[in-house]
């Protein structure tokens, strides 16, 4: 008896870490194997035993991977031999369980299968943690088992943990693979001798081989590069250049992103790899943009588009799913730090890992951002989806590796079950959507669940998504207009156009009480090309009737920004209207600026050179570092109304204010100031060297008639 409670405590106090040790096999709950059941059978003949088993404990079962004689899956921890088992490195031994005190009254010694004798050698992984038990059993008791039995079924569980070994192997192996394999972005895996271990249908196409004529052969022969590609990584500080070598003996130019995934606690294989970027320009452009309608340009996975369309057609003919939001913790500071590059590889990183983390059956895709999305068609349940978030939230405990380091990043997870939560696409989204911001408000690094709390605020957002839908459409949709004007003589420099719902039942909506639901909703983006040519048609009336305005402002939405074509649709709009791209400026935020990617980057970039204006929204209340101004091809900046506000009472914003103003000047930027109400606030701002504002002092956004009138006073005065 002492000898079990001592054996309970050592297990006791070594569960958690042999729980997480067993969750990195992912074997516990699967069912049996033919690999395993094959050493079963040989127990049982070496040992003349009617049963053999491979038991694998949970916190509250067992579950058989081989179950030779016995017809069970699993059964409660409680009445297990085997639990026993796994608190000692020896051979656990019951010579007749029907006269041991410990087990006299056990389920199965006093019914079905009537054990009598039980022989148990521990499941123990090279780390030391045991995750079950190699055993015998009879229905007759033993008087002896002798050493050489013990040192036999030993080596019989010593063979079974070699065989859950390779199968985690074989997993993780496959799940590469299947990234590898299913990427559009050409990959290419090597050894730390610089042999090419496998290249995926991409790489091998883009040098004109199959895979199998170039796995085994050196990189070189595919890729040079300086300095020298190897698989120690010294090369990963950011894409590289080099040459790739076809088989008609041309050369590509190409651009190479190391990539690397490390061996975790379960002993899976590391491996690394450089993912290849043809940078030729010889394939068709009408290519690539029919790639990116359903793939992200970073990654390779797929995008929300094809997210969706993946999910509504599981949910029309299957009884349910999960949807799993992940957004990455820390990528900000990363992307500040050390820069854009090195967060964009972290990213391809983590698009790397988390194959490995999710069944063959299931979608992943990256929707903007560090934000990715998993589908899980199997999962029916909250207590499986949150068997799926907690795997993929544990396997950020490891660390990234870059260029020998290993850099932390943390993962938030919002998670929603369908039909229960949702049973279209767009709702699933949702509802794990707002679990995710639960999450985040939590503090991060942490999973939640979709509850009914949150349904009553979706539904709600739903309903409004509804209405957007048919406000355009009735007309419901309106513009006010906000003065900008010159601080030096108060003339009218430009108006901005702010958006406004004539709700049939509510009123007049201001813009802060429909925008959260606008941006996530289908409407989205034929509402932002409406804002658009209905800004641009209104200044086109107004110069046409010779009054004194040069400019409209727009708000720029995300997903006009991810449209694909967001130049063509203003270009075509500007000359549709008869107006010079200096007539037009584009508002955008810095959620904008922070999360899109270099594609999104480029749109912008060449609007600038057009000559359109870009405005960067709200500066100095979110995120945005210096360092995005440098990168974001800006031509003014809008101080926000907070600072403005107690400008002439609170040192602070009078100090932030001039610095902004000063930076302005220094970057050759036009500094506007909003929420101006007073004249003191203004001459304070001009004395500061503001020469723009907006604000109540001049005119609160009014209706078109409105403003009219005052450009009319205006061209009068």
């Amino acid at each position: 008896m002492t000898e079990l409670l001592d054996r309970s405590l050592r297990l006791r106090d070594s569960e958690g870490a042999r729980l997480d040790a067993l969750a990195h096999y992912r074997i516990a709950g699967t069912p049996p194997e033919a690999r395993f059941d094959s050493i079963a059978q040989l127990a049982t003949n070496l040992f003349d035993t009617p049963i053999a088993l491979v038991s694998l404990i949970d916190r509250d079962r067992q579950w058989f991977k081989a179950n030779v004689g016995l017809d069970m899956l699993d059964s409660p921890r409680e009445i297990s031999f085997c639990r026993h088992t796994i608190a000692s490195d020896d051979v656990f031994i019951v010579n007749d369980a029907a006269v041991d005190p410990d087990f006299a009254d056990n389920p199965l010694v006093t019914g079905e299968p009537a054990i009598r004798f039980y022989a148990g050698a521990p499941l123990i992984t090279p780390t030391g943690h045991r995750l079950g038990a190699f055993c015998i059993a009879d229905n007759r008791p033993r008087d002896t088992f002798s050493s050489r039995d013990r040192k036999t079924l030993q080596d019989l569980a010593g063979l079974a943990m070699q065989q859950i070994e390779l199968r985690r192997d074989e997993l993780v192996r496959a799940a590469v693979m299947r990234f590898a394999d299913a990427s559009t972005l050409p990959l290419i895996s090597i050894d730390g001798d610089g042999t090419i271990v496998f290249v995926n249908p991409a790489a091998a196409s883009l040098f004109g081989y199959t895979p199998d004529e170039v796995s085994g052969q050196p990189i070189q022969r595919l890729i040079s590069a300086s300095p020298a590609l190897d698989g120690s990584g010294h090369a990963s500080a950011g894409p590289i250049s080099g040459t790739g070598h076809c088989r008609d003996g041309s050369e590509l130019p190409i651009q190479l992103s190391f990539i690397a995934w490390q061996a975790d606690a379960a002993g899976a294989a590391g491996g690394t790899g450089y993912i290849i970027r043809d940078l030729s320009h010889r394939r068709e452009r009408r290519a690539r943009r029919l790639h990116l309608a359903s793939h992200d340009a970073l990654t390779g996975l797929a995008n929300r588009s094809e997210f969706e369309a993946r999910l509504q057609e599981t949910l029309q003919h299957d009884n349910g799913a999960t949807v799993l939001l992940l957004n990455l913790d820390g990528i900000k500071e990363i992307n500040d730090s050390l820069g854009r590059a090195v967060g964009d590889a972290l990213i391809q990183d983590v698009a790397a890992r988390l194959p490995a983390l999710i069944d063959a059956d299931a979608t992943l895709a990256r929707f903007g951002g560090a934000s990715f999305a998993v589908l899980l068609p199997q999962a029916h349940d909250s207590i499986t989806a949150w068997s799926g978030a907690l795997t993929i939230l544990q396997s950020f405990e490891q660390p990234f590796d870059f260029d020998g380091h290993a850099v932390p990043l943390g993962v938030s997870i919002g998670a929603a079950v369908g039909p229960e939560h949702g049973d279209d696409a767009r709702t699933l989204i949702a509802s794990a959507d707002f679990a995710l911001f639960q999450a985040k408000q939590s503090g991060g690094r942490t999973v939640r669940i979709f509850d009914t709390e949150m349904r009553t605020s979706s539904l709600a957002r739903r309903v409004t998504q509804d209405e957007l839908g048919l406000a355009l459409q009735n007309r419901e949709l309106v513009l006010h207009y906000q003065p900008q004007v010159s601080l030096v003589d108060r003339h009218v420099i430009g108006m901005e156009a702010l958006i406004r719902w004539q709700h049939p039942q509510r009123g007049l909506l201001q813009a802060g009480e429909f925008l959260s639901a606008l941006e996530t909703s289908e409407a989205a983006l034929p509402i932002g090309w409406w804002v658009l040519d209905e800004a641009c048609r209104q200044l086109a009336r107004w110069r046409a009737a010779g009054l004194p305005i040069r400019r409209i402002a727009v708000n720029l939405f995300s997903v006009q920004l991810l449209s694909g074509n967001l130049v063509e649709q203003v270009m075509q709009t500007l000359e549709h209207h008869g107006l010079e791209p200096g007539m037009l400026e584009l508002e955008v935020t810095e959620t904008i600026a922070l999360y899109h990617d270099d594609e999104s980057l480029a749109s912008i970039s060449d609007l600038r050179r057009q000559g359109i204006g870009i405005a960067f929204d709200d500066f100095g209340t979110g995120y945005a570092s210096l360092s995005t101004l440098r990168r974001f091809p800006l031509s003014s900046i809008k101080i926000d109304r907070c600072f403005v506000r107690d400008l002439l009472v609170n040192r602070r914003d009078r100090v932030i204010t001039t610095a902004l103003i000063s930076l302005g000047a220094d970057l050759g930027l036009e500094i506007i100031a909003e929420g101006i109400e007073t004249a003191e606030q203004e001459a304070a701002l001009r004395t500061l060297g503001c020469k723009a504002g907006q604000g109540y002092r001049y005119g609160r956004p009014t209706d078109t008639d409105t403003a009219t009138e005052l450009l009319e006073q205006q061209r009068l005065a």
